[in-house]
């Protein structure tokens, strides 16, 4: 086993690069809920990327075509995956390093990338579509708003608020201090959740009220004839997806519990520091876990309650319109104005996390292939502004000729299940050769981790021999 970490051999130190672990970063962890909760922050931006596109979009989308029979996958699918993307935190909280660096080590390769990163490639291009949705939405919320040019969905109205919202992700993101990036997450999630999770609680008073029947025969593990597709794709899409537990790692290290653990000395004090500080992340993970459960629960039961009745499924450039009864039928034709603002909040949250975290990824990509040092901090922060710039222009510019925002999220959503078969080889690979044993999770984190694994294997294939068409 080795105990590869970041260095600044080559480099001088920089104070604040988190990715540099040096004796002289090195911070006691802190004991207990109260003492930690200034250290949490990963999590809510994973949040932020999570109660987004696969609430708003595919899991209302979900429950309008399947009514609550799918509850049960709703529920599994934000919970099977928290192991895994511990374990893979874990592994970057000890070495410093992030997942692309990790998945890279894995055999084979082919010349420097390895099989698992080809996968990530794959799963990149796809999400062009997915984050692409993401800015579609938004532009036809704001559209719908304020419209320009007289049709609120027409072509003129859309593209000019399309250029916006990617102008203004620039335009705020390019800094990539993680600090706003995290003050912004926590805003955007907190406002539509907690409206959401208030009205989803309130609609048996209303209209479109559901039973407690309702709930017990959507936890009867079946799946409806033709939800196959919706299914697979809220499962890629909803808790953490691959591209999620993915780039959780990278802020794990910005926040500073790699560095405050410091370099892998083998010693029992770094032992004693690496376990404080995964103490810690495993209490981001778990509120993170808390919120993104109940916002997805929420528009879920919401998409079954109120839309299905009605036969209303989200789709194409009139998703905002038809996502709009969920309120409006419920609290009345005077809160569509801020189904629409917080529309924005939610789609704009998704798109907050999205920006900096694949700009990490590209830049990560880049580095294994040899283009990029990303030891040298000033050549890695100048190319994630460089992304910071081209994937707001390359998702809007995608919108704009596909025009179907669901249908883009759904393709997103099952390409990110097929790359969790990946992510799962690669947390088991850097377990057993990087990952120190003394700093394992206890007998029942690695009974439920072993758990966690088989399910996303056997959905993964699933989802693999049913894009190509085994089960038509």
């Amino acid at each position: 086993m080795s105990s590869t970490t970041a260095t600044t051999e080559t480099y001088p130190v920089i104070d604040d690069d988190p990715y540099h672990l040096t004796p002289e970063g090195i911070m006691e962890p802190p004991v207990g809920w109260a003492h930690s909760l200034k250290h949490l922050g990963p999590g809510l931006i994973l949040s932020a990327s999570i109660v987004g596109s696969g609430e708003l979009i595919a899991t209302t989308t979900l429950g309008a075509q399947a009514g609550f029979a799918l509850l049960w996958m709703v529920i599994f699918s934000t919970l099977v995956k928290v192991a895994v993307q511990v374990e893979l935190a874990r592994w970057t909280i000890s070495t410093g390093q992030p997942a692309l660096t990790g998945y890279n080590k894995v055999p084979p390769k082919i010349g420097r990338v390895g099989w698992i990163n080809l996968l990530w490639v794959l799963m990149a291009l796809s999400k062009i579509l997915q984050i692409g949705g993401i800015v579609g939405g938004t532009a036809a919320a704001l559209s719908i708003l304020m419209p320009l040019g007289g049709d609120p969905l027409g072509t003129l109205s859309l593209t000019i608020w399309t250029a916006i919202v990617a102008v203004s992700a620039i335009a705020f993101l390019y800094s990539n201090k993680y600090s706003l990036i995290e003050r912004g997450a926590v805003l955007l999630v907190v406002v539509f959740s907690i409206a959401t999770i208030v009205i989803a609680v309130g609609l048996p008073f209303t209209p479109y009220g559901y039973s407690t029947s309702d709930i017990l025969g959507g936890l009867a593990f079946a799946v409806p004839a033709g939800t196959i597709g919706a299914a697979i794709a809220m499962f890629g899409i909803t808790g953490v997806g691959a591209d999620e537990l993915t780039f959780y790692t990278y802020w794990c290290v910005e926040k500073g519990y790699a560095r405050y653990v410091g370099p892998a000395d083998g010693s029992e004090e770094w032992v004693r520091r690496a376990n404080g500080w995964i103490s810690v992340m495993y209490k981001d993970a778990f509120v993170s876990w808390l919120i993104y459960t109940f916002g997805t629960l929420a528009f879920f039961i919401m998409g079954a309650a109120v839309l299905k009745p009605q036969g209303l499924v989200p789709q194409g450039n009139e998703m905002i319109v038809t996502l709009s009864r969920m309120y409006t039928d419920t609290l009345g034709e005077g809160v569509a104005i801020l189904f629409l603002v917080g529309a924005v909040a939610v789609l704009g949250s998704t798109l907050w996390a999205a920006v900096p975290s694949w700009s990490r990824m590209y830049v990560n990509f880049l580095s294994v292939i040899g283009l990029v040092d990303w030891q040298n901090t000033q050549s890695r922060i100048k190319w994630i502004r460089v992304f910071t710039v081209i994937l707001p222009i390359l998702w809007g510019a995608a919108y704009l000729f596909i025009r179907s925002p669901v249908l883009m999220v759904q393709i997103g959503g099952v390409m990110t299940g097929i790359f969790l078969l990946g992510a799962v080889v690669a947390v088991w690979y850097l377990r057993r050769t990087e990952t120190d044993p003394r700093i394992y999770g206890g007998g029942l984190f690695n009974v439920v981790l072993v758990i966690s694994s088989v399910a996303i294997v056997l959905l993964g294939v699933y989802t693999a021999l049913n894009v190509f068409g085994v089960f038509k």
